[in-house]
């Protein structure tokens, strides 16, 4: 009987509720005489360091140094794609960067020299927000272009045209363990990095950096993450690189643990984006051409902003089939914290760019946007704008028809209607949006994984794999994978924590392709050792190896299981045969390629989809709401673990849901990030969740190519929140006389929602689409 499938709990799950689950920081009572760190941060947003005088903090009891960059051995450099991250800046780039950092034998007695380090600041000219990086020309990239067609003249010849401005907000990761590292030199003399990190292969190629080693004299660790989301796969990079280095400087263990305020302050956030779009389109509504200017807001460095802005490029499109179009793309560059990878890695940005579209479509023609959604989907045989072949495109027609089945989309629209009517202040929205989301590293080379199996003597086994877990339920897969590779009880498997000096050169764990490759590497080697093992057991049953059943701890031939073996009977014999009872596994994504200058190519394995349905219920005199109910199918492939796979589809559907409406970022005039903590940054609660929320995942959905028929998981569905917004602006539309356009922020806040209803109320009608084909 097979373990994969089977919905079983988090294999943690008891840990986390226990709190007997482990992490980074509760191992520092294991290291004797481990140091805290504390930053010392710029009070500018842009100023240059004259000069950093660490005596009087130094003169403080309980303080044992100040780190500087004179103390870095190796490159003072922390950046991943490009080296434009010094560990310790001479230049303070944006507001709160740490400068140096203090050393001491207590945090409060870190904190407190922190304070007392003098830093003479020339400050500088900052340059903050995307419009005015636009305005000075300051960008940290070319222009990306990928390109069908001959969208211009599309454009010109097209019945009816929309052009319009759309800016998106950022995020915070808000992970409930902020990011943490310790680093120690073991008994041998190298470096031991234990760290909150997403990328381990990355953190250690980053701390040999800055101590000028080889690789191999370092070791990172990744136990577990309480969150990430993103926000670990570079970001956890400087936290280890202060850790190494302090350990390096004083041969003792160092611990940087970030409180929450400070991580906030310190670490980038989802992209905020501007994009400047023209849209032409027929009599029924179906999307003719498209021309979209994009722009990511990089921050101060370039982090993975490149790849973040290529991903909102090829997922321009969505579910819809684009038949001429440009997209072009550029990272500014501005003075705020470095903006980095975060759940969908762009994606999220360009879907919502094409679903604005929609929207405006159709309320140009007056049509009800999802009946203009379905007339601009895919079918099978099309192509992407970049090329690749939409595989299984009827799969979002299958969706979408089964979905407003289930939602009762039709009766509940006119039900809505009726409502509205009758209510002059409060109105309900009704919204139904599709997701088609592209699985793979956009970088080829990331499209790899490793695992390695040890089976033991008495028949329990080690697995280690280069996934890392942050709570998304990697190890429970793994485990279900390997019990079933190998044919073993669950509880015969043990999860190893993910080290370098087990699995190298892995990628990070993210991509939403963990399970997907790891997996693939982790049944790879079970099944090596499953073959050994047949010719050991045809062996001693006199049977044919290919017709033997591994099966919950037993060995026996399909016809005779009367006649089975146990498993440890047979591991043992293979280690008296000297038989090897160990292996590594290999997986690299098949077929993956995309040529940056054409614009064309196949950088996705395969597609995920799925459609959600929200209605919300608005508030006219305050702009409050409420999401009243919530009906979601989702595509996993054939589910290796069901509880695992929707809880990550009700949690990313919520966190999207809190991108799109509460989660505010802001920065104040002087470049100073106001929303510091959960008092003022409105992180969605159980309050916010719909009193009914379906969730179900797609039957008869296997996909060929990938580990037992499976998809991911971890992405996706966050995209699936866009029908939030989109129930929002249809309910502040019903404010007004059939508006032409609803202007609706990013974040949809309260506040956002109310003035949206003050524009509707003044006038934006069905008067705005007459006599021009282009409103604006």
């Amino acid at each position: 009987m097979s373990h994969v499938g089977k919905a079983l709990p988090h294999e943690s799950a008891r840990g986390h509720v226990t709190g007997e689950a482990l992490y980074t920081e509760d191992l520092r009572g294991r290291f004797a005489g481990a140091l805290s760190a504390w930053p010392v941060m710029s009070p500018h947003a842009h100023a240059r360091v004259r000069a950093i005088r660490p005596g009087p903090a130094e003169a403080l009891p309980g303080v044992v140094t100040v780190l500087t960059a004179v103390d870095v051995p190796g490159d003072n450099d922390t950046g991943a794609a490009r080296h434009d991250e010094p560990l310790f800046p001479k230049c303070a780039c944006y507001h709160g960067q740490a400068v140096a950092w203090v050393l001491g034998e207590t945090e409060e007695a870190a904190r407190l020299g922190a304070a007392r380090v003098e830093v003479d600041w020339e400050p500088l000219e900052a340059i903050l927000g995307i419009e005015r990086a636009l305005e000075v020309e300051s960008f940290h990239t070319e222009p990306l272009v990928i390109r069908r067609g001959d969208p211009d003249q599309a454009l010109a010849a097209a019945p009816h045209r929309v052009e319009g401005e759309l800016s998106i907000g950022g995020q915070e990761h808000f992970y409930l363990e902020t990011q943490a590292s310790i680093a120690v030199f073991d008994e041998s003399g190298h470096l031991f990095v234990h760290s909150s990190t997403q990328h381990p292969s990355e953190t250690q190629e980053i701390c040999a950096r800055l101590l000028g080693l080889p690789s191999a004299e370092v070791t990172c660790q990744s136990l577990r993450m309480g969150g990430a989301f993103g926000g670990k796969e570079t970001q956890a990079n400087p936290c280890a690189g202060v850790a190494a280095v302090g350990a390096h400087k004083t041969r003792r263990p160092v611990c940087v643990r970030l409180d929450r305020q400070r991580d906030m302050v310190l670490t980038g956030k989802r992209h905020p984006f501007l994009a400047r779009y023209r849209a032409g389109f027929d009599n029924d509504g179906r999307l003719l051409a498209l021309s979209v200017e994009l722009f990511a807001d990089g921050g101060w460095s370039l982090d993975l902003s490149e790849p973040i802005l290529s991903r909102a490029m090829f997922h321009m499109d969505n579910a819809y089939h684009l038949p001429d179009v440009s997209v072009v793309g550029r990272v500014v560059r501005t003075h705020v914290t470095s903006q980095t990878a975060f759940r969908g890695f762009g994606g999220p940005q360009g879907m919502l760019v094409v679903e604005e579209v929609m929207d405006r479509i159709a309320r140009t023609l007056d049509l009800a946007p999802h009946t203009v959604r379905a007339r601009s989907f895919y079918r099978e045989g099309d192509t992407t704008h970049y090329g690749q072949v939409v595989k299984d495109a009827s799969r979002i027609e299958r969706i979408w028809s089964e979905l407003s089945g289930e939602a009762e989309l039709a009766s509940r629209w006119e039900e809505l209607a009726r409502f509205n009517a009758d209510s002059p202040h409060l109105k309900r929205g009704l919204a139904i949006t599709p997701v088609k989301f592209g699985i793979s590293f956009t970088t080829a080379f990331f499209n790899q994984a490793g695992a390695l199996v040890l089976v033991y003597k008495d028949g329990s086994v080690q697995v280690s794999h280069g996934g890392t877990e942050m709570g998304q339920g990697l190890h429970t897969k793994m485990l279900q994978i390997a019990a079933d590779g190998l044919g073993v009880p669950l509880e015969a498997v043990r999860m190893m924590p993910t080290r370098t000096d087990k699995v190298p050169n892995t990628s990070a764990t993210a991509a939403s392709s963990g399970t997907d490759m790891n997996g693939a590497a982790v049944r790879a080697a079970c099944l090596v050792i499953r073959g050994r093992l047949s010719g050991v057991a045809g062996r001693m049953l006199g049977a044919d190896p290919a017709d033997l059943v591994f099966e919950e701890g037993r060995v026996f031939p399909s016809q005779s299981s009367d006649r089975a073996l146990a498993f440890t009977e047979v591991v043992s014999r293979a280690y008296l045969d000297r038989v090897q009872l160990f292996s590594s596994g290999y997986y690299r994504t098949p077929e993956i390629h995309y040529d940056v200058a054409a614009g064309r190519g196949k950088p996705f394995h395969y597609f995920a989809y799925g459609a959600a349905v929200s209605e919300v219920e608005v508030d006219g005199f305050t702009g409050m709401y409420r999401l009243r109910r919530v009906d979601i199918l989702h595509d996993v492939g054939d589910s290796l673990s069901p509880l695992v796979d929707r809880g990550q589809v009700e949690g990313a559907f919520v966190q999207g849901a809190g991108w799109l409406t509460t989660e505010e970022c802001l920065w104040d005039g002087e470049g100073r990030l106001t929303t510091r903590g959960a008092s003022t940054y409105k992180l969605p609660s159980l309050g916010d969740c719909p009193p009914i929320f379906n969730v179900q995942l797609l039957a008869r959905a296997t996909e060929p190519g990938v580990v037992h028929g499976s998809k991911a998981v971890g992405e996706p569905p966050f995209m699936l929140a866009i029908s939030v917004r989109e129930a929002l602006r249809q309910a502040v539309a019903a404010f007004g006389e059939a508006p032409g356009r609803v202007d609706l922020g990013v974040p949809a806040t309260p506040e956002a929602v109310y003035w949206a209803i003050e524009r509707v109320r003044g006038g934006q009608s069905a008067r705005d689409r007459a006599g021009s084909t282009a409103v604006r």
